[in-house]
């Protein structure tokens, strides 16, 4: 459920025309649903009302301030991948004790910058970041809280670009490199071994690779406290799917039942890192077709929008529903919609199959609050879009678009 709809044949933000928006805020553009946001994080969090919980968003699916502001004032912890995400979301308000700092490079900076937050703790995912914390912390004369990122070997059936969980995969130890990691956490005098980790990939949209993992994870939780190794957070990372064309992925709700009968049981405090499913639906980016045209293979519509702006479509081979902004009503033809980067591989859809439309038209990109504007660059020094949170009838500008001036400061 999204707060983008159709009102008399032009799409709206909420309470306000998406037309308005671009007139005033120019394209491309990326508008986000504060009503959407608060409506998937609730669905979200209420699902696992039957456990002890913390819902920590990962911000890297979308890290604008506004959009952590929303998430922080409803309870949302965060999950991060590095200082610059940390940086964020304390400025955001979020509590450093819901911070859990995740990813495979953390660097000895990142590090001091975290403990001197006082974050929730670290998951740690080899021998080398483990020994690099214990040397920071101890040179701080501090004790880090830290958990084990667990590869518990799980196909999660999702692209192999974002699937996380697998013995082939960068992330995380396996199950007997971690008993060993922890054993020499107990032993270290700067480490306290508290939580345990699992995250197996991204857009799933089954829950069984998440049961199938959770199992390994019990087992494993039980090995640990015969180790005399007790801990208090089990970390089960994000990854429920979204629906961008035709996926059907499960309810929060189902997730949350079949997760509460497997752990009900135990006494830990479940922490969960959902992205995607709360930001990928509360955002859209807004393009103008600047030409049409007609070659003797096929028909293209190049819009002003490019893989820098969103390059999923060109990096994942992802479908986003491209939709009139403004509904014309004419026969359908099939299209490629490309952006201006001299790049072959710079498109939007490809054999798309959408009404006809002419030069000056606005084009809605839906499903493009999670990694649009984050994963956007300055590739062929263009500007980065601005973009808009839409509170009923109030715009903030969450971030202004870049001028020529931002493309060389610092050069």
């Amino acid at each position: 459920m999204h707060h983008f709809q159709y009102r008399n044949g032009t799409l709206h933000a909420e309470e306000i025309g998406v037309p308005e928006l671009a007139e005033k805020y120019g394209t491309p553009l990326y508008v986000y649903s504060a009503a959407t946001l608060r409506r998937h994080f609730q669905a979200f969090d209420s699902a696992f009302n039957g456990l002890k919980h913390m819902t920590c968003y990962s911000v890297k699916a979308n890290s604008n301030l506004s959009v952590l502001r929303l998430l922080a004032e409803m309870g949302a912890g965060m999950d991060i991948v590095s200082g610059g995400e940390l940086y964020r979301a304390l400025k955001a308000g979020v509590p450093a004790s819901k911070i859990v700092y995740s990813g495979v490079g953390k660097k000895a900076q990142e590090i001091r910058e975290a403990l001197e937050a006082d974050i929730l703790m670290f998951n740690v995912e080899s021998m080398a970041e483990l020994e690099r914390i214990n040397k920071v912390a101890k040179s701080m004369g501090k004790v880090a809280r830290v958990g084990f990122r667990i590869n518990p070997d799980v196909d999660p059936k999702t692209h192999p670009y974002i699937s996380t969980g697998m013995k082939k995969n960068k992330f995380g130890l396996d199950i007997e490199h971690s008993l060993k990691a922890y054993q020499r956490a107990k032993e270290m005098d700067a480490v306290e071994p508290v939580g345990m980790d699992c995250h197996i990939g991204s857009q799933l949209t089954t829950i069984e690779p998440f049961l199938e993992a959770l199992d390994k994870l019990i087992a494993f939780y039980n090995r640990l406290k015969d180790m005399g190794i007790s801990i208090s957070y089990l970390d089960l990372g994000g990854g429920l799917g979204i629906t961008y064309n035709e996926e059907e992925p499960p309810h929060p709700a189902e997730f949350g039942k079949a997760l509460s009968e497997k752990l009900q049981e135990l006494p830990l405090t479940v922490i969960f890192e959902p992205g995607r499913v709360i930001s990928g639906n509360a955002g859209i980016m807004v393009t103008e077709v600047v030409y049409t045209k007609k070659t003797p293979s096929r028909d293209f519509v190049i819009v002003d929008a490019a893989m820098n702006d969103l390059i999923r479509p060109s990096l994942y081979d992802s479908y986003h529903r491209i939709a009139e902004v403004q509904q014309n009503g004419r026969d359908e033809l099939t299209v490629d919609v490309v952006g201006p980067i001299c790049e072959s591989g710079d498109f939007l859809a490809r054999d798309r199959e959408m009404p006809a439309v002419h030069e000056g038209e606005l084009l809605a990109v839906f499903s493009a609050g999670a990694y649009g504007f984050t994963m956007s660059s300055n590739y062929n020094s263009r500007r980065r879009a601005c973009e808009l949170l839409v509170d009923g009838d109030t715009v903030t500008v969450a971030r202004a678009r870049e001028s020529y001036e931002d493309l060389v400061r610092g050069e």
